[in-house]
């Protein structure tokens, strides 16, 4: 049962301290010395807690919003008591207006308005690109100079729209530093035209486990379409190219045998093929059946349900969830599979390679593959499903 301010102003230490939950972990501590709110939480494997405040100079209120301050720091893998040890650090040391501690204060205003994934990119970002090199220093000190320093670094990996994503969240940093009249002008903003134009680069792929964990758990957190998110949720599973995704119609599935059977006029080989799907993806096409299982297509176009969604969705679902051209793309789930799926040392290659659907030029050969391998495959595909929930349920660090 939530706390309510009528009963902390009538809870009395009697024999023993005591304590009154609250929602979300939440608890006030009764002691003789006083009433103190409390939030226990584990990072790292350890059990740790979190003093919010003490009541009655901390409202319950108040109480609450820290509490949620807390529970998004870790939810990007920061242990709020090291976060507040930070910040007090800055103030000791006079470095409240750093860069980073005015990111800091930004990021904690106005991600709470944000999606998960889209927070935590942004942040993500800041960690890697910009606080190394100039996350301590006065933000008023910060020169054009200073940050086409770091983004020409960055150009030289390749990474341009990592670079553009980059500058415009260092631009929101400076533009808040400016409404809090701590900055005159944004040391962003006459660097765009120093910058090479981002350059789309083909089949981006995320390889890295504990990135592709932090896409799985984006993905869970999509805010689009139903059905979109459902596509998103069954590509990784699947690794089909996406215009045989789109394209999956109700007829093609088999439920009993648990396969999709993908007619050879929707392939690229131009032979049927058959994809064994995992408990997971069962669950994922039972679950948007109902909304789905009256039109011929499984992922139907939301402007005309007779119609597949179109071949742009999945990108765009990508985009939306902050993920850059360079990052993800659509077609890079198929490139996830295969490295991951080679580097496991678990599966021949030819297993690989054929549910891959790549082109075999001995078709003798593709056939008889055909039938060897689907029992090989529908082992690997549900191993690889428990390998994706492995991943998303991993916890950061």
């Amino acid at each position: 049962m939530a706390l309510t301010d009528t009963a902390i102003k009538k809870a009395k230490f009697e024999n023993k301290q005591y304590k009154m939950s609250d929602e979300k972990g939440m608890y006030l501590l009764v002691q003789k010395s006083g009433k103190y709110f409390r939030l226990d939480y584990r990072f790292a494997g350890k059990r740790r807690t979190y003093a919010i405040g003490v009541y009655p100079q901390v409202s319950l209120k108040e109480a609450r919003e820290e509490r949620d301050k807390a529970k998004k720091l870790l939810a990007r893998g920061i242990d709020p008591n090291e976060y507040k040890k930070n910040k007090k650090i800055a103030l000791i040391e006079g470095t409240e207006n750093s860069f980073k501690a005015i990111a800091t204060e930004w990021f904690t205003k106005f991600s709470p308005q944000w999606a998960e994934s889209h927070s935590s990119k942004k942040w993500r970002r800041l960690e890697l690109y910009i606080f190394p090199f100039i996350g301590n220093k006065p933000i008023k000190n910060i020169t054009s100079t200073d940050l086409l320093e770091i983004l020409r670094k960055m150009e030289n990996r390749g990474i341009l729209e990592t670079v553009k994503r980059t500058r415009n969240v260092c631009s929101e940093v400076f533009q808040y530093a400016i409404a809090s009249e701590l900055l005159s002008i944004d040391p962003s903003e006459g660097i765009k035209k120093a910058l090479a134009p981002a350059k789309p680069k083909h089949m981006a792929t995320i390889t890295e486990p504990k990135a592709i964990g932090e896409l799985l758990r984006a993905i869970d957190s999509y805010s689009g379409s139903y059905t979109v998110q459902c596509a998103l949720k069954l590509t990784p599973l699947v690794f089909v190219r996406p215009g045989e995704l789109r394209q999956a119609e109700w007829t093609e599935i088999d439920f009993d045998k648990a396969q999709w059977k993908i007619p050879a006029e929707k392939m690229k080989a131009n032979r049927e093929h058959i994809v064994p799907l995992s408990k997971q993806a069962i669950q994922i096409l039972k679950e948007i059946q109902p909304y789905t299982g009256q039109w011929t297509y499984v992922f139907p176009s939301t402007n005309g349900k007779h119609r597949p969604m179109s071949n742009a969705t999945i990108t765009s679902a990508l985009r939306r969830m902050d993920y850059s051209k360079e990052e993800m793309t659509a077609h890079g789930f198929r490139a996830m599979a295969s490295t991951l799926l080679h580097e496991s040392g678990l599966f021949d290659s030819a297993v690989i390679e054929m549910q891959l659907a790549h082109v075999e030029r001995n078709k003798v050969k593709a056939s008889y593959n055909h039938a060897k391998y689907l029992e090989k495959r529908t082992v690997m595909m549900q191993w690889w499903a428990d390998y994706l929930d492995k991943l998303k349920n991993e916890l950061p660090q």
